[in-house]
């Protein structure tokens, strides 16, 4: 089955005249042009404008969009992977819609304390950082001591900036995620550095050290529930990209 220009512009909202435009700058080509000149389309045309508008969505110039949508022949998996991308936004923008909200309410002072407002330092509330003393001690002592002593400095201001920097870092990696940047890239690495010299504030894990603990993200149900929350998958892309950082850049 085939449409016509003017069906293709009611079901998709896309203007008859920006869909010529695609046509001309080579982004989108009808599947065939009739005897009246008219462009028509048919599925494989409608499934590459779905990917066109979701990536124009997420913010892509029209030349990037070509070169994402080309570079990716396999239309499930190219969708796969921008449906992880626009989960990692959604969630982000209700993030942010929640904070947004709380502080509206604050300013009415009307808030509702019935409801669990999703700031981005609730991600790790609730969470008993000292169930792993026990093996950090044994494991790395002198590690631990000295993560034991910058902890008791800390203010409850420097831990509520810790853990909006922690979140942030996941958003980031989630959008490297999405993207299909593989862990090994270098700007992919190079924010693993900026997170490993966030650790290194409190304590400096040697190669071992930053390997097991890019792996308890992925094994700690609730460290991993907080991965889950922004997108499938992070625990494990965080902890391959940890290995890799560990392996090139960090000493025994």
């Amino acid at each position: 089955m085939s449409w016509s220009i003017a069906d293709v512009a009611r079901m998709s909202g896309v203007t008859a005249r920006t869909l010529r435009h695609y046509d001309d700058i080579g982004l989108l080509a009808p599947a065939h042009v009739g005897t009246n000149g008219y462009r028509y389309y048919e599925d494989a045309q409608l499934l590459r404008l779905q990917q066109i508008l979701v990536l124009r969505e997420l913010g892509l110039g029209l030349a990037e969009i070509a070169e994402a949508v080309d570079s990716e022949p396999d239309t499930l998996a190219a969708l796969k992977r921008q449906h992880v991308r626009l989960i990692g936004e959604r969630n982000r923008l209700t993030r942010m819609a929640d904070t947004v909200a709380h502080t509206i309410a604050e300013l009415e002072g009307k808030t509702d304390m019935t409801v669990k407002i999703n700031r981005p330092e609730n991600l790790f509330e609730g969470f008993d950082h000292t169930q792993f003393d026990d093996e950090a001690r044994e494991r790395w002592p002198e590690e631990f001591e000295q993560s034991q002593r910058n902890t008791a400095t800390m203010t409850s201001e420097d831990v509520e900036r810790m853990q909006r920097e922690l979140t942030a870092a996941m958003i980031r990696m989630a959008e490297f995620m999405a993207a299909g940047t593989p862990v090994g890239d270098l700007a992919v690495q190079a924010e693993i550095h900026l997170q490993y010299q966030g650790i290194c504030r409190m304590w400096t894990p040697n190669r071992d050290a930053y390997k097991c603990l890019g792996q308890m993200y992925v094994d700690n149900e609730r460290f991993k529930a907080n991965y889950e929350e922004i997108a499938e998958g992070l625990a494990e892309y965080q902890r391959d990209a940890m290995v890799v950082y560990a392996d090139e850049r960090l000493g025994e």
